[in-house]
Parts: structure tokens; C-alpha cells; sequence
């Protein structure tokens, strides 16, 4: 097999991606909508939706451009076009997923309510798919088209870090922005309707929820989106990157035996530019084949449908792998780092879902009993204790993929834990689907019968979407780590060529010492911020909605005709979104030139390992406590605490940790994650001028 087929291979799996989303996209639009109250719904969680993006649209119009002028002043035009090129593939990603996620909603409660529980969840699979395909084929499609068009020049590391600085620029925004108003809206629909009002979730009588569904798809959907779509590709230039730089006895790694890598030093360098392309083409052809096949499987029950879509690529992933490395007579030290990386973050999902969907969260809901203090001390605890496993994980990553490769092993890691990006993305966006539909059905007076099968596809939404933000942040910290090796390497060669002595990092340097402890401050700043502006909006949506309740005759009493104005809710979270994502996002953009610039390259490294440390820590804690606590509450209230119900002191406890945990796993956790990533491909980027 040549090295041309297999760049090949990733260009047709890309084109081939996009097909395929196209055709499940016209194929959910052609599906029944349901009765006019359903649609009715549908139509004002779209609207909403789409409201909200095209506002954050405008306003990353201005970053967009204001950017490019910069970068095309201080680097190349062609930098600043591959900038503008992976923020628009990153915006239509989102967009196009986003259009998906809120025409399947509906249609999925409709399915449910005609045809059952497989209907239901292949409809919510098939919208989370697009998103999936999407965010995969427009990523290895960009990627491989600068790879062909650059592979000879120059510039072709400058021109691949201007598209990661694109996309992480976008998913930056969008996964905080996101998050923000979906947990802004999510928290003040809860506090007004559960605590305040006494009314049950998803009631048609709260102003909120429509704000509430309109949120679980510009956060989880379209913002997780460009979170996962902004690895791949940082993933893969951080691999490029060190691949460009890595010096030839490294490149002897490649082939069994040393003395023959000797001879053929140049076409390694090739091999090993192109391999995290060809690993993401693979990686894709598995992932559509899957999401073909599972359809097999649509009558099973849903939680081993989705298990067994998550699970079983990556298997069939390394073994197709390492069919090619064979074929093309190189080591086989790549297949066990493709392997560490793979496997590695299954096992980070798999105890992420333990942590928030099994024994310990029957531990919160018992704690639950005696109030919400000891409910949210015990949520703490099982967040803590679950960073053991996935952290020992990833040593365990960085430590054979170094043995057999060195650090461009890392790098080789990340991007093949990425390579199924398309399933992972496709279970995650289907969560907030199936939650929309049971919303929808709830909304709508559907019935008991139809509740039931929105639910059970709703808490394995749950649980996929907890897996999925385990997989993230696992992914987002090697990806770090990737993009921390190629600075390194860029500082060192243009060090090498200029006559001068390379980077030496040492820890009783002062520099150094600094730069780690502004870097380990910046994650709490962005979750501070995070936090603030979630607490902020949530309280002026708790307002609005208790004002509604009072001055609108017959609202909360349910009278016939009597409408909540929603618009209200959706314009406040929309608000607080676009002005609060702002101070995050100059940190993670100004952070490294200003470290950099003031302080030099060496205080720069060592903000990106403070920020890289504190960052994986502090992501993985939240996403896992507040996962936890809101399986704990649903525990709860699904009457698994014997003695305790809804309405209960312990379902009330556990609502108010739930409340805390909202924003922890859906805003701060995520935007920390990409802010570790946002830093080091900014830093990669201006790495040269430094």
C-alpha cells in the first residue's frame, strides 16, 4: 500500500462523510413532525436555537476578521486564509448539526409515539450523526486539502497552525458561550419550576423551558461540537508539527530495523508527516461502516445499542491499523501507541461513566437524605476520587507512546484517541436529541406510554454525553501535552538555525517558576468567570420567570389559553452568552503572546505545563461531580431511594447539588478543557517569533 492511497483514502472517507450526513439529514427532514402542538414546540426550540447562533455568528464575524488583518500582518496571508478556513469549517460544522439536532427532536417524540422505542432512538441517532460526520469529514477534509496544497513548502506549519488557531478560536466561544446559556437557562428553569413553583420538569407552564431545550442544543450539540472538532484538528497539526521538527534517530523508530532507516531518512519524514492523516482517514471509514451497521442493533436496548457504538470502532480501528502498518513494512511500536491511545480513552469514558452513573452516585442520592450540604460534600468526594483512574491512565499513555516513539508518540496518541471522533460525536449530540424529545412529549400531553420511552432514551443520553465529556477532556489533555512538545520543538529549531543554544526548562529557573504559576491561575480565572456568569443569568431568569407567574393571570394555575411568554428567557440566556464568553476567551487568545512577549519563551513553557496540569485536573473534577450529582438527583426521582420521592427533602436536597453541579459539568469544566488547548496552539503559532 503507497503513501499516496492512504492520503487518498482520508480525502474520499471525508467527501464521503459529508455525503452521508447530507442524505440523514434529508431523510430526518422527510420524517412525520407530529401533531400541531408538537411542532408548534419544535418550531420555538429552532427559532431559539438558531436566534442564538446567528448572534454568536456576528460576533465572532468581527473576531474573524480583526484576526485575520493581524495574522496576515505579522506572519503570511496564507496563515491568516488557513485561520479563516478552520473557524469556517468549525462554524458550518456547528451549524449544520445544529439544524439537524433541532428538526430530529420532534420527530423522534413522534416516533416514539408511532412506531416505539427503536423508531424513536434511530431518529435520534441518525441527527446526532450528522453532527458526527460533520465535525469528522470537514476536519480531515481541511486538514488533507492544506496538507496536499503546502506538503512541499515552506509554510506548511504555519499554514496548519492557522487553521488549529481557527478552530480553537471557534470552539472556544462556542463551547462557553454555549455553556453558559445553556446551564444560565437549565438553572433558572429548575430553581423557578422544581424549588420555587413546585412544578414538575419539562411543564409547559414555565417560561423557562423553552430556554432550557433551546440550551441543551447550542451547549451540547453545536458547542461540544466544535470542542471535538477543535481536538482533532489540534491533535493532528501538534503531530505535523513535531513530525516537521523531530530529528532523524527519532525517524529510526520507524522501521523495525535501524540500520535501513538510516538510508531512508527523507521518505520516514514523509511517513511520519502523514500519518495522523491516514490514521483519521481509517478512523472515519470505521465510524461511517458503524453508523450504517447499528441499525442492526436499533430493537436492542438502547444502552448496549449506544455501548456497543462507542466500544467497538476503536477495536476494529487498531486492527485495521495495524493491516496498513504491515502492508507498509514499518514498525509495529505504532500499532501499540495507536493502541494506548484508543484503548486509553475507552477506559477514561468507561470510568467516567462509573463515576456518574453507578455505585458512587447511589452514594450522593443516600447522602441526599440528611440535606444538601451532605449531598454536595459527598458529590465532591466522588469527583475527586474519580480523577484517580483516567490521570493514571494517561501517565500510562504518555509512557509507552514515548517508549516506542518518543514524543511525537504523544502526539500520534492523541490522534488516534481521536479517530473516532465521528461515533463519539455522533452518541453525544444523540443526548440532547432524546432529551428534547422527551421534553417535546411532556410538553405536548403525549401520555405516560410515550414518557416512558423519551426517558429511557434521555438517561442513556445522560450517560453517553458523561462519556463523551470523560472522552474530551482525556483527549483535550494529550492534545495539550502534543502541542506543548511541537513549541518546544519549533523554539529549539529556529534556536538550532540562528547559531543559538536550544530551550533548557529547568524548575529553579524563575522564569520558568512564574510562568507555571500564571499558568495554573488562568484555568481558575476562566472558571471562576464561568461560574459567575451562569450564577449571574440564572438569577435574572428565576426573576423573570416568578414575574410571569405572578402578573399573568392563570399561568401557573395551567388555565386553557393561557401561554408563557418564552422569548423573554431565551433573550436573557442569549445575553449573558455572547457578553460573558468574552473575558474567557481574551484570556485563552492574549495569555500566551503576552507571557511570551514580556516574559519569553521559556516563562511561556511553563505557563502552558501550569495551565496544562491544573487545567486536567480541574476539567476532569467538574464534568465528573456534576455529572454525578445529576444522575443522583434523577436516581431520586425515579424512586430508586427507598422512602424518598419527588417533592421529597432528599429529591430537594439533591435538586439544589444538581443545581451546583449544572454548571460545573457543562460550562466550566468543557471551557477549561479548551482553554488548555487554546494556549498551546496560540503558542505554536507564534512560537517563531518569539
Amino acid at each position: 500500500m503507497e503513501l499516496s492511497t492512504l492520503l487518498q483514502l482520508s480525502w474520499i472517507a471525508g467527501i464521503v462523510a459529508l455525503v452521508l450526513a447530507v442524505l440523514l439529514y434529508f431523510r430526518i427532514k422527510a420524517l412525520p413532525r407530529g401533531n400541531a402542538k408538537m411542532q408548534s414546540i419544535g418550531n420555538a426550540i429552532q427559532d431559539g436555537a438558531m436566534a442564538f447562533l446567528m448572534r454568536e455568528f456576528k460576533v465572532l464575524a468581527v473576531y474573524i476578521v480583526v484576526l485575520f488583518g493581524v495574522l496576515a500582518w505579522g506572519l503570511s496571508v496564507a496563515t491568516a486564509s488557513s485561520f479563516v478556513l478552520g473557524a469556517l469549517l468549525s462554524l458550518l460544522a456547528g451549524f449544520v448539526g445544529m439544524k439537524a439536532a433541532t428538526m430530529a427532536n420532534t420527530r423522534t417524540a413522534e416516533a416514539a409515539r408511532e412506531k416505539g422505542r427503536g423508531d424513536a432512538l434511530m431518529v435520534a441517532f441518525d441527527g446526532g450523526a450528522v453532527m458526527g460526520l460533520c465535525v469528522a469529514g470537514l476536519g480531515i477534509l481541511g486538514l488533507t486539502a492544506l496538507y496536499l496544497y503546502f506538503q512541499y513548502e515552506h509554510s506548511l506549519a504555519h499554514v496548519l497552525h492557522g487553521f488549529g488557531v481557527g478552530a480553537s478560536s471557534i470552539a472556544l466561544f462556542a463551547r462557553i458561550g454555549g455553556g453558559i446559556y445553556t446551564k444560565a437557562a437549565d438553572v433558572g428553569a429548575d430553581l423557578a419550576g422544581k424549588v420555587v413553583a413546585g412544578i414538575p420538569e419539562d411543564d409547559p407552564r414555565n417560561p423557562g423551558v423553552i430556554a432550557d431545550n433551546v440550551g441543551d442544543n447550542v451547549g451540547d450539540v453545536a458547542g461540544m461540537g466544535a470542542d471535538i472538532y477543535e481536538s482533532y484538528v489540534a491533535a493532528t497539526v501538534a503531530a505535523i508539527a513535531i513530525a516537521l521538527t523531530m530529528k532523524d534517530t527519532m525517524l529510526s523508530k520507524f522501521l523495525p530495523n535501524a540500520s535501513e532507516a538510516a538510508l531512508q531518512v527523507e521518505a520516514l519524514r514523509e511517513h511520519a508527516k502523514a500519518l495522523p492523516l491516514w490514521l483519521a482517514g481509517i478512523g472515519l471509514v470505521v465510524c461511517i461502516v458503524a453508523i450504517a451497521v447499528l441499525r442492526i442493533f436499533k430493537n436492542t436496548k438502547p444502552d448496549k445499542a449506544l455501548r456497543i457504538a462507542l466500544l467497538l470502532p476503536p477495536v476494529i480501528f487498531i486492527a485495521l491499523t495495524w493491516v496498513v502498518i504491515s502492508s507498509l513494512g514499518l514498525s509495529t511500536g505504532i500499532v501499540w501507541v495507536v493502541a494506548s491511545g484508543a484503548i486509553g480513552g475507552g477506559i477514561i469514558g468507561l470510568i467516567t461513566d462509573y463515576y456518574t452513573s453507578a455505585r458512587p452516585v447511589l452514594k450522593i442520592a443516600e447522602a441526599s437524605r440528611t440535606g444538601a450540604a451532605t449531598s454536595i460534600i459527598k458529590g465532591i468526594s466522588v469527583g475527586l476520587e474519580s480523577l484517580i483512574v483516567p490521570i493514571l491512565v494517561l501517565c500510562v499513555v504518555i509512557y509507552f507512546s514515548n517508549l516506542y516513539l518518543g514524543l511525537y508518540g504523544v502526539a500520534i496518541a492523541a490522534v488516534s484517541m481521536l479517530a473516532v471522533t465521528a461515533m463519539v460525536m455522533t452518541v453525544d449530540a444523540y443526548g440532547p436529541i432524546a432529551d428534547n424529545g422527551g421534553g417535546i412529549s411532556e410538553m405536548s400531553g403525549l401520555g405516560k406510554e410515550v414518557r416512558d420511552i423519551t426517558d429511557e432514551l434521555d438517561a442513556v443520553g445522560n450517560t453517553t454525553a458523561a462519556i463523551g465529556k470523560g472522552f474530551a477532556i482525556g483527549s483535550a489533555v494529550l492534545t495539550a501535552i502534543a502541542l506543548f512538545v511541537a513549541y518546544n520543538m519549533e523554539i529549539d529549531a529556529k534556536r538550532l538555525a540562528a547559531g543559538l543554544e536550544p530551550m533548557t526548562l529547568l524548575i529553579t529557573d524563575a522564569r520558568v517558576l512564574i510562568g507555571v504559576l500564571i499558568g495554573g491561575l488562568l484555568p481558575c480565572i476562566v472558571g471562576a468567570s464561568t461560574m459567575n456568569a451562569v450564577g449571574n443569568a440564572a438569577g435574572k431568569i428565576v426573576q423573570e420567570i416568578a414575574r410571569q407567574f405572578k402578573e399573568i393571570p392563570g399561568l401557573l394555575e395551567g388555565k386553557e389559553g393561557v401561554e408563557p411568554d418564552s422569548r423573554r428567557c431565551v433573550d436573557i440566556a442569549t445575553k449573558a452568552a455572547l457578553n460573558e464568553m468574552l473575558l474567557p476567551g481574551v484570556v485563552a487568545i492574549m495569555s500566551p503572546p503576552l507571557i511570551g512577549f514580556l516574559l519569553g519563551a521559556e516563562a511561556l513553557a511553563g505557563a502552558l505545563v501550569g495551565a496544562t496540569i491544573v487545567g486536567a485536573v480541574l476539567s476532569l473534577f467538574m464534568a465528573n461531580t456534576g455529572g454525578a450529582w445529576d444522575n443522583a438527583k434523577k436516581f431520586i426521582e425515579k424512586g430508586g431511594l427507598e422512602g424518598a420521592k419527588k417533592g421529597s427533602e432528599a429529591h430537594k436536597a439533591s435538586v439544589v447539588a444538581d443545581t451546583v453541579g449544572d454548571p460545573f459539568k457543562d460550562t466550566s469544566g468543557p471551557g477549561i478543557s479548551i482553554l488548555i488547548k487554546v494556549m498551546s496552539v496560540v503558542s505554536l503559532m507564534i512560537a517563531t517569533l518569539l
